[in-house]
């Protein structure tokens, strides 16, 4: 501390008396926190009246700022209190690290020490976390004056990143560095400590589910021996609340509506590094729907009309949005009648002794409120117009709360936002309502490397380039190389979801790939375009129309002889198509989503234009469904395609059907069908194939659920048959007969933190002496 004539902090108040100084110093030592007063008691009632100022160390802040802080007028009396109300509004300013006031006479002398300002900073002792992520929840910032407090701040908030990521004993100190030019750098020291995981999740109460299925619900995970490999058995405080609705959810969909999480409790380990975390349910009894009918009081509605619109049948497994599902099916058939602000109302009665629920669909008016706008705001990529299109409300229609919700679960689902709130509140009058759209935008493009193995193909390579959200367009754009060994491939597609700002996807895509396996004698080599609309046929259906064309050549190896159906294929050959597709998908989507269907009807029509004319049709139905609670999934699928040429012309080997893992497993690609013995054991391909596939999936028992590790057992039976032409085989005949091929195995899926991975072993049950057994398979499939 400087010399000057006065009172001085720290001095006894005796040597104050006996020097007979009748001034006053007020000292405040911010980096101690302490203020010491150093006076008598007849001192500190005192009045002064200054006439001239002085102050002294400052050199960012104004002389005029630090005295109308101070607080003191020239000339007026002030008394020892004012006084010291002023040096507590210097020092609480932040401006000073330290401040002294020195009464002179008349003269006041005001002595502060100014903050430094910051040169860098920096984090040092993180390894777990990133220098980027963390600086973002630093509120100090280069160039800005120093403040403690502040500094304070940021490391609670580093901390927190810490807690959330499951690190609750990390510990953040702020240190500085002094520097010249009274800078300082600034530096978080860190001890990060280790994970604090859910080492035991568990249950009480629950009778109807296993502890096991429960925890499949839950985003949190228990830890266990792959703990390195599974993110989500760290514990984070926030997730909790969100298990607890999931649980909520999961019971409520399942028919009990009854059932209450009393509890979700944490509790720490005397260590700091677990958790036990137990949640404390009341399942109730499950319940299903006894009758629904849709009722109403209004003379304009016909009840008739709107009951044969109820999709529900008595004995369903009762489940909440089955209701709001049926709900927007009668508010649609009001809108589609011309009539305005009728709501529907679920009037919900119980027969617990039966335990079923009736439900009465009650039709009503409702208030009567416009759109006055829709406003919205976080889009800094994304356009208007690609979140507007998701609302069927505009400007100036009617309100209807369902519709706008179901709009957010729209704009949600595009995987665009982090987060995307849509709140109602009221317009200019009371009829009037303003629809507010908040979103926070996330990354939505990714470029993936990638590996792959299979035993057939070897180890190959990928690259790919996706982006969902291309330009802010909602457009999807991705571009994807691939090699092996002996084949590669490269594609580029564009999708437009919205064409002309309707339901109307638009697409265009193009490909290269060619194939140079040993296992055949010949290469091939294909490159194509394909563009195409696709658009809702009805509530879980979509029909596509397109148009492609494509080259095709097949050429001999040197040296060896290809056999006489393929030399017909040799060379080049332009196919000119156009066609359809139509899906149908309720499966995870439908009114129970532990059950439902998949059916798939396609044809190409081949002609326009090029070297080739038939009719290519596919189809493939399935049905999947959850038994024993959810514990196993079983899958029923079948699927066959059909080439019919025209003009009396033979297929061409690039046209034709060929076995691969999507028909049926425990044979090579290639592996059954029409070959020619005669010729290097060629494959041909078929013009007809027929498949059915039959897999169970299950938990291993002795292997948590949380490591993603499963099994199947699967039975797959198929046969590729049927050639146009075979006298012009050699003396062995060509086999094109239908023969069914099966095969049995049992697989291991694994969702790993690299990619997920599949182990097949099977064994073939029906083959012939020359088809290509395949037991096993390993496929891999890498991003990072």
């Amino acid at each position: 501390m400087m010399d000057h004539d006065g009172v001085r902090a720290g001095l006894d108040t005796k040597k104050l008396v006996a020097a007979g100084l009748t001034g006053l110093r007020l000292s405040l030592m911010a980096t101690t926190g302490v203020l010491v007063f150093s006076s008598v008691t007849s001192v500190a009632a005192q009045t002064y009246r200054f006439q001239t100022f002085e102050v002294q160390g400052n050199t960012r802040i104004e002389t005029s700022s630090v005295l109308a802080t101070l607080g003191v007028t020239p000339g007026q009396a002030i008394e020892a209190g004012q006084l010291n109300d002023g040096f507590q509004r210097l020092q609480a300013s932040g401006l000073f690290e330290t401040v002294e006031i020195v009464p002179q006479g008349s003269k006041l002398l005001v002595i502060v020490n100014e903050y430094p300002t910051i040169n860098r900073i920096s984090i040092e002792g993180n390894d777990r976390l990133n220098d980027d992520d963390l600086l973002t929840v630093v509120g100090s910032q280069v160039r800005r004056v120093y403040s403690p407090r502040q500094a304070e701040q940021d490391a609670a908030a580093l901390s927190e990143a810490y807690a959330s990521s499951g690190r609750l004993s990390a510990t953040v100190q702020p240190k500085i560095i002094r520097r010249s030019d009274n800078r300082v750098d600034l530096v978080f020291e860190v001890a990060e400590g280790r994970v604090t995981e859910v080492e035991r999740l568990s249950f009480v109460g629950n009778r109807a589910f296993s502890d096991r299925r429960l925890r499949r619900v839950l985003e949190t995970k228990q830890a266990g021996i792959f703990r390195a490999l599974v993110s989500a058995d760290t514990f984070v405080a926030d997730r909790v609340a969100l298990d607890a609705q999931l649980l909520r959810d999961f019971y409520l969909s399942r028919g009990y509506a009854d059932i209450q999480v009393l509890s979700a409790t944490p509790e720490l380990s005397p260590s700091r590094d677990a958790y036990y975390l137990t949640f404390r349910v009341q399942e109730g009894q499950q319940f299903r729907f006894g009758t629904v009918t849709a009722v109403s009081t209004l003379p304009e509605i016909d009840t008739d009309k709107y009951q044969s619109e109820v999709r529900v049948s008595p004995g369903d497994i009762f489940n909440p949005q089955t209701i709001e599902r049926q709900i927007q099916r009668l508010e649609l058939l009001a809108t589609q009648q011309g009539l305005t602000f009728v709501r529907v109302v679920p009037q919900v009665r119980r027969n617990d002794a039966d335990l079923t629920l009736d439900v009465d669909f009650v039709i009503e008016k409702g208030e009567r409120q416009f759109v006055e706008r829709i406003d919205i705001e976080g889009n800094a990529t994304t356009l208007d117009r690609v979140i507007r299109r998701e609302f069927d409300t505009v400007e100036g229609d009617p309100f209807n709360p369902r519709e706008i919700r179901a709009a957010a679960e729209r704009i949600r689902a595009l995987g665009y936002f982090s987060q995307a709130d849509v709140t109602a509140r009221e317009g200019s009058g009371p009829d009037q309502v303003i629809v507010d759209v908040d979103v926070e935008e996330q990354p939505t493009g990714s470029l993936g490397f990638g590996a792959n193995y299979s035993v057939q193909n070897g180890v190959g390579v990928s690259v790919n380039f996706s982006e969902t959200n291309f330009l802010g367009r909602g457009q999807t754009l991705n571009v994807g190389v691939d090699t092996s060994s002996d084949s590669g491939s490269t594609r580029v597609s564009f999708i437009e979801p919205y064409f002309l700002n309707r339901d109307l996807a638009l697409s265009f895509s193009a490909y290269y790939s060619e194939n140079t396996d040993d296992a055949f004698t010949f290469d091939t080599k294909s490159v194509g375009f394909r563009t195409g609309l696709d658009f809702p046929a009805g509530e879980y259906s979509r029909l596509g129309v397109f148009y492609g064309i494509s080259q095709d050549e097949l050429d001999a190896r040197p040296g060896t002889a290809l056999s006489p159906i393929l030399l017909a294929d040799q060379g080049k050959s332009i196919t000119s198509f156009v066609g359809y597709t139509y899906n149908f998908n309720t499966i995870g989507q439908g009114l129970d989503p532990t059950r439902g269907v998949r059916l798939r009807f396609g044809q190409q029509f081949a002609g326009v234009g090029g070297d080739e004319e038939f009719v290519k049709t596919t189809f493939l139905a399935s049905a999947q469904r959850t038994v024993r609670n959810d514990e196993i999934t079983l899958n029923a699928t079948l699927e066959g395609g059909v080439i019919s040429t025209l003009n009396d012309d033979a297929s061409r080997q690039s046209n034709r059907f060929f076995n691969g893992p999507s028909i049926i497993r425990g044979f090579e690609s290639g592996g059954i069908g029409p070959r020619d013995l005669n010729f290097s054991n060629d494959s041909l391909g078929g013009n007809y194939f027929v498949a059915a596939r039959f897999e169970a999936q299950f938990p291993l028992g002795f292997i948590p659920d949380e490591y993603g590790i499963t099994a199947a057992t699967f039975l797959d039976v198929g046969s590729v048959w049927g050639l146009d032409d075979t006298s012009l085989s050699g003396p062995i005949p060509v086999d094109d007969d239908f023969y069914l091929n099966s095969a049995v195995g049992v697989g291991f899926l694994w969702d790993t933190a690299i990619g997920p991975l599949r182990f097949n072993f099977t064994r073939a049950i029906n083959k012939r002496d020359y088809d290509q057994e395949q037991t096993f398979d390993l496929t891999i499939q890498t991003r990072f």
